[in-house]
């Protein structure tokens, strides 16, 4: 019984197939059991599978590979190795792969001379059977199962591994797993450091409020708003500025309501006469274009009248004219008319006698005054103006400058209606433009200015100008091109302190700390101190994120 007994050879996933050759024939028994490793690619090759066999024929050994890899059942169908599923399973060997469509030449492959036969396993009994081990041995021999769950026994409990036993399902390290979590542990660290350099050192901000025993003083300076320079002139008071501008342009619409006959003009003709009492002189002649009226209508004619004698009655000479035509001033059928007497506009000596005809209606809609006028109505210009306001406003201070509100100005409207009046339309359509424009002063530079002003009334030795008052300031433009602009501002006056000594001073201290050090100075009567954002808890270490301002101390 020994004889038989087997050989459990458990392959890592990293065995050559030389290393896996040498472990079968310096194995002890006749069966020697393979347990694979999942995805063992060495034996995938069909080469490889080619050389286990025969090196187990050679050595008069029974190879059963315990496997469950889908892969490898087909490559050892192919050779006639025998497989199974675990230490208890029954060996067999698997179907090999389709061959039906390849040639019998290409199938066949010839035998080796003199190459030993297979020896012959019963595929009735499991390994453990075949090794001629005793039933109790069988019975508590460890099950090897290759799948993901452990096999089941038919008791329908999970077999116990034994004590010491090599455990054959070796999990392998997912590296692709590992590294991503590596990639993004890293992602996540260097946003750390970033978003900590930011929060500790970009973004903390302090506002004190100090409050002085101050005065106010009342000052006013006269300076010169330069929009063609950028340098500051302190001497001569020059400030840099800017003349913003913005277009505004709104539309409104409004129905047409007039009304337009387009149909044809009545036209005929007319005989003129002219009397002439204590004279024989001929009347003058009738130019062409001279209007002809009756009924309240007006023709006109198309064609001079020359007068020529035609009788005498009662000392008076009669004169005839030469018939010429007339065309109705407007459209409509109401020009139409029969024979008639028309006067000729400027003559009261000439009389005319004739007809028009042919004269039709066709009334259509057309713009009229009233119209475009109820379109203009409708324009919203004190809207656009606030608008344009505020839109300026908003540009300088984007660009650091002080707006001057008394400098805004507006440069139109400038209104066109299309189409134009007495067009045929259904509607009338009025564009309204308009520019507006606004004075943007260098806060910085105009605070000088004003200090300077205003330290010309104090002693400097002992006070100083804590704030220029220029949120309340008012402001006075005469001109237009570099504008001559008068401020008018109360200025706070206080003790003389030295607020970059105070920021240097402060750096880095705690908001109690800080409070202490700044009341510790004379003529100080609080102090108020916000950080920014929620977490900083000290000030800055930074002076430009620290903003010192000066009030006046309440009583």
């Amino acid at each position: 019984m020994s004889e038989a007994q087997k050989d459990t050879i458990y392959i890592d996933i990293d065995d050559e197939i030389t290393g896996i050759i040498d472990k079968v024939q310096t194995s002890k028994h006749k069966i020697v059991a393979l347990v694979l490793p999942k995805r063992a690619t060495v034996l995938q090759s069909i080469v490889n599978m080619k050389l286990l066999k025969r090196s187990a024929q050679k050595s008069k050994k029974n190879l059963v590979l315990i496997t469950s890899e889908a892969s490898l059942l087909p490559l050892a169908g192919a050779v006639g190795v025998h497989v199974a599923k675990n230490l208890q399973s029954k060996p067999a060997i698997p179907a090999g792969p389709d061959m039906t469509d390849i040639p019998d030449s290409l199938v066949n492959e010839e035998e080796v001379e003199g190459e030993p036969e297979d020896p012959e396993i019963d595929n009735n009994k499991s390994i453990g059977e075949l090794s001629g081990e005793p039933a109790a041995a069988l019975a508590a021999e460890e099950t090897i199962n290759m799948d993901d769950e452990p096999e089941v026994t038919k008791a329908g409990k999970k077999p116990k591994a034994g004590k010491g036993k090599k455990d054959s399902k070796l999990k392998v390290p997912n590296f692709d797993r590992f590294r991503k979590w590596l990639i993004l542990g890293g992602v996540a660290f260097v946003i750390l450091i970033v978003g900590g350099y930011f929060a500790l050192v970009k973004m903390p901000k302090a506002t004190i409020v100090i409050a002085t025993d101050s005065s106010e003083a009342n000052t006013s300076v006269v300076f010169t708003a330069n929009t063609a320079s950028k340098t500051f002139d302190e001497a001569g008071k020059v400030v840099p500025a800017e003349l913003a501008s913005v277009k505004k342009t709104d539309t409104q619409t409004a129905p047409a309501t007039g009304q337009k006959n387009i149909g044809t003009k009545a036209s005929g003709s007319v005989t003129m006469t002219a009397k002439v009492c204590g004279s024989f002189s001929t009347p003058a002649a009738v130019a062409s274009g001279t209007g002809v009226s009756a009924n309240g209508l007006t023709y006109v004619t198309q064609k001079d009248v020359t007068f020529s004698p035609d009788t005498i009655s009662g000392g008076c000479v009669n004169f005839k004219g030469n018939n010429t035509p007339i065309t109705a001033q407007n459209p409509g059928a109401n020009y139409n008319t029969s024979s008639t007497t028309f006067a000729v506009a400027g003559r009261s000596d000439v009389t005319a006698q004739g007809s028009a005809n042919d004269g039709t209606d066709n009334i259509v809609k057309v713009v009229s005054q009233a119209d475009v006028d109820a379109a203009k109505a409708k324009l919203p210009t004190a809207a656009n103006s606030d608008a344009a306001k505020a839109e300026l406003k908003a540009n300088l201070q984007k660009s650091d400058l002080l707006p001057i509100d008394s400098s805004f100005a507006v440069d139109g409207p400038n209104v066109t209606n299309t189409p134009n009046v007495g067009d045929q339309a259904d509607s009338v359509k009025v564009d309204s433009t308009a520019t507006y424009t606004m004075l943007g002063i260098n806060q910085d530079d105009l605070s000088k200015v004003v200090k300077k002003q205003a330290e010309s009334q104090i002693d400097t030795s002992k006070q100083a100008v804590q704030n220029d008052g220029l949120d309340s300031a008012t402001f006075t433009v005469q001109g237009k091109d570099n504008p001559q602009v008068t401020v008018a501002t109360s200025v706070t006056i206080g003790p003389n302190l030295d607020t970059n000594a105070i920021k240097k001073e402060i750096a880095g201290k705690k908001k109690g700390q800080t409070k202490q050090i700044i009341e510790s100075r004379p003529s100080i009567k609080g102090v108020t101190i916000n950080y920014s954002p929620f977490w900083v808890i000290k000030t800055p270490g930074d002076p430009n994120k620290v903003t010192i301002t000066f009030e006046k101390a309440k009583n």
